[in-house]
């Protein structure tokens, strides 16, 4: 389906024909003409779907036919990453608009606080914010939601493991009942069901079912001990002069420190991003990588979603996702755009079992690679092996097995005795 048989305001689409976008996606598809009709709605649908296009576009036609006072609009989203790239697509959708917008975020300074309290007091048309951000404003009285129609959660199953349920509670308590909310999760917990089921009326349900990686995406999993890993890396990237736009995923921010000590070069130009810098200093990392001056970024997962940087080579995932969709997010940066790109996984025996459950989720068994003799020897793939180990025995608790476990210690001092 194309954007003009949307019925959209036609400066709406032309702006994002000017975008290059011409056919909807299949969330856009079917959550669109939903939107349009004033429903509330849920939707599950991954990162890289088209899911901000599908609920800012239709959004955008209302506030332009609209006579709107003030902020008509909230987008509440788990990180300023997120808030930043949304804020920018909706500068491009509204190009041909008079729609004004404004993200709001922490990790600023002074400086940044007074910039985003001015754009609040200015009742910019749409708000994208973080929560705990957002609820600081509200309580020092910059910003005002009397006159709300619309309030979109995004990525909200992510901002309920972050922990911002209490957050979104007390965001909900000032805005106003009558509204129309729409839910936008890549997944659908129990929790992300209640949230839902109080602050949703009559909602349409849409689900699209989990993305696969592209096949452009050439994936492949190196069999490691822990020890292998930093040697490992520098080999790749050593090996690998021609490739200038490469990111590395690590779970730890510990992690990040040790394969930036260890890539320490001229010649591979790395740097790192994680909680522990500010906003600032994030952005412009980001910019550097962009601009090519920067070869190699070591991230935590804050990269793996909401943010758009196009032409990445090769992906390395420092240890395996814990969340197997995360695997999606991470390599997704890479092959965007009609490029190809590389995607190497570090797996040692105790996330065999973990990988597994990726293949299953993309529905492909992974190429599987053995270290190079000067680096060391691969532990066997044996993924059930660590399953089998981990975990407790059905209809067991751990003071059962103590109880076990003391019972064979007395029998065995009585057999001494005896």
């Amino acid at each position: 389906m194309t954007f003009t048989e949307l019925e959209l305001d036609e400066r709406i689409v032309e702006a994002i024909s000017y975008m290059g976008f011409e056919t909807t996606t299949p969330i856009q598809e079917k959550a669109i003409p939903e939107i349009l009709k004033g429903k509330d709605l849920i939707a599950c649908a991954q990162t890289g779907t088209g899911k901000t296009a599908a609920f800012m576009l239709p959004l955008l036609h209302h506030i332009s036919r609209g006579d709107h006072k003030g902020t008509s609009t909230l987008v509440i989203v788990p990180t300023r990453e997120l808030a930043l790239q949304i804020d920018q697509q909706i500068q491009g959708f509204a190009y041909f608009v008079p729609v004004s917008s404004m993200a709001i975020y922490g990790g600023g300074n002074a400086s940044e606080w007074d910039v985003q309290k001015k754009g609040l007091e200015s009742h910019a048309d749409i708000i994208i914010a973080t929560p705990g951000k957002l609820i600081s404003h509200i309580n020092m009285g910059n910003v005002r939601f009397d006159h709300l129609k619309y309030l979109i959660l995004d990525e909200a199953d992510r901002m309920l493991d972050m922990g911002f349920y209490d957050d979104i509670m007390k965001i909900l308590e000032v805005i106003p009942k009558k509204r129309q909310t729409l839910m936008f999760s890549a997944t659908m917990p129990v929790k992300m069901r209640e949230l839902a089921k109080k602050n949703t009326i009559h909602p349409v349900e849409i689900s699209i079912a989990i993305s696969k990686p592209s096949e452009a995406i050439l994936q492949a999993a190196y069999l490691v001990n822990d020890g292998h890993k930093n040697q490992l890396i520098k080999h790749l990237i050593d090996d690998k002069p021609t490739l200038d736009s490469i990111i590395i995923f690590s779970s730890t921010k510990k992690d990040v420190n040790t394969i930036l000590k260890t890539l320490s070069s001229p010649s591979i130009r790395a740097e790192g991003i994680s909680s522990d810098l500010d906003q600032n200093q994030r952005e412009e990392v980001l910019v550097r990588f962009r601009s090519k001056q920067t070869r190699v970024i070591v991230a935590t997962d804050v990269l793996a979603r909401g943010i758009d940087i196009k032409d990445i080579q090769l992906v390395i995932n420092y240890s395996v996702p814990k969340d197997a969709e995360d695997y999606i997010h991470r390599i997704g940066r890479t092959a965007r755009a009609s490029s190809s790109g590389v995607a190497i996984t570090l797996v040692n025996e105790e996330d065999m079992y973990a990988f597994l459950m990726i293949e299953k989720l993309i529905g492909k068994e992974i190429m599987k690679l053995k270290l190079p003799e000067n680096i060391g020897i691969s532990p066997e793939w044996n993924p059930t092996k660590q399953r089998k180990f981990r975990g407790h025995r059905p209809n067991s608790n751990p003071s059962d097995r103590r109880k076990k476990s003391f019972n064979n210690k007395s029998k065995k001092t009585n057999q001494k005795k005896n």
